[in-house]
């Protein structure tokens, strides 16, 4: 069953209706191929572009949405209930565009950030490296000045939509200080000297490409440094606040989508002569479940009002994002019993749904680290 929502106006509840429709019709009936396939949809993420879901956190100016994060996050939530690695690429996408939004000069937004919100462009995010994941301050990716350009070299690891995307935020090192050394780059995609790994061949998200992105002599025009040198690295730990809250809300998606499967099998299988959500053993799991998802959802619902009133939201952020991709495993793991022998196979997506939760538990930062910035902010 779908999730219930309170939502504070009819144009909101009307947005939830129309990417409900969207995920029904458009993207449901490929999800289970392209995922089996590893073919990346991204005439979909046009179709969502085109509708108006692809830039929902911006200004109506330069192209977005005009939408609370209250607003975006649900509407994320019902596209992960469907295909997570859409999901998963929606909020990339916002990611992307977040340094420049926030942290450009009025002519860098007015010259870049329409085209960026198109809906007809995609965008990437390029922070980690092979060694450098958890610790960023550790990349070894530099930009060096050259007159009215900078030339980057270097290879970033880990990029969803690596080879795909239209433009790529780039952090590089511009000095050898550790956290101030770090700069922020809007990279085209055609920019000569930009390169791509094949794709990495992953447990799950077999929809969302991921590839290590190299940058050999890539010459970028000085114009497109955003905000400061040396002032990357702040840029993007304040990104990836927001960018916890995407994942929060498609691994509640995920969870929910779940929930939903196990729910109907449970009322159509039977054993001993009644429905096996019939039977108090397995009810309680989906008790279990059901709870774990709401906590979710007012977890990462709660982060955004914060955000969207304003006030400081990292800490709970970070409680989201652990929450939300903790439950979306337990959850999805809990489906896949429930189906028994048949969540095993292939035949029903529960199994894809568990894959695809492991890797939430990781990326935008691993839970171990949601644990760390947790714990610093109590002993402030």
């Amino acid at each position: 069953m779908p999730a219930t929502r309170h939502l504070p106006n009819p144009e909101s509840a009307d947005l939830i209706a129309l990417t409900r429709d969207i995920a029904l019709k458009e993207l449901l009936p490929r999800v289970a191929d392209a995922e089996r396939t590893g073919t990346f949809p991204r005439e979909v993420f046009r179709t969502l572009g085109r509708a108006g879901l692809l830039t929902l956190p911006y200004p109506e100016k330069f192209g977005g949405g005009d939408q609370p994060y209250e607003i975006y996050l649900q509407v994320l939530e019902e596209i992960g209930a469907v295909w997570a690695s859409v999901g998963v690429g929606v909020s990339v996408h916002a990611l992307s565009c977040f340094p420049l939004f926030f942290h450009g000069t009025d002519e860098q937004r007015a010259r870049l950030l329409p085209d960026m919100l198109s809906g007809e462009r995609l965008g990437a995010y390029c922070l980690s490296e092979a060694h450098a994941g958890s610790d960023p301050a550790a990349m070894r990716a530099k930009a060096v000045r050259d007159g009215d350009s900078y030339v980057l070299n270097g290879a970033k690891a880990w990029t969803t939509h690596g080879g795909r995307a239209d433009f790529y935020t780039v952090m590089a090192r511009t000095s050898d200080e550790k956290t101030r050394g770090i700069s922020c780059f809007h990279v085209p995609a055609d920019t000569p000297g930009l390169e791509f790994d094949a794709p990495e061949d992953k447990m799950g998200l077999m929809g969302s490409t991921t590839a290590t992105v190299r940058l050999v002599d890539a010459r970028v025009p000085a114009g497109n440094l955003i905000g400061d040198e040396g002032q990357g690295l702040a840029i993007a730990l304040a990104g990836l606040d927001a960018g916890r809250l995407g994942i929060a809300a498609v691994a509640t998606g995920l969870a929910q989508g779940a929930l939903d499967h196990a729910v109907a099998y449970a009322k159509e299988r039977e054993a001993f002569g009644k429905a096996i959500i019939d039977h108090q053993g397995l009810a309680f799991v989906l008790a279990d479940m059901a709870a774990a998802v709401e906590s979710s959802r007012a977890t990462y619902l709660s982060a955004a009002r914060l955000k969207d009133a304003g006030r400081p939201y990292a800490r709970e952020a970070s409680i989201a994002k652990l929450i939300a991709t903790d439950n979306a495993m337990k959850v999805t793991t809990d489906a896949v019993q429930v189906l028994g022998g048949a969540g095993y196979t292939r035949d029903f997506p529960v199994e894809r749904f568990m894959r695809e939760a492991k890797v939430m538990q990781i990326f935008e930062g691993t839970n171990q680290i949601q644990r760390l910035v947790i714990s610093r902010h109590l002993a402030r």
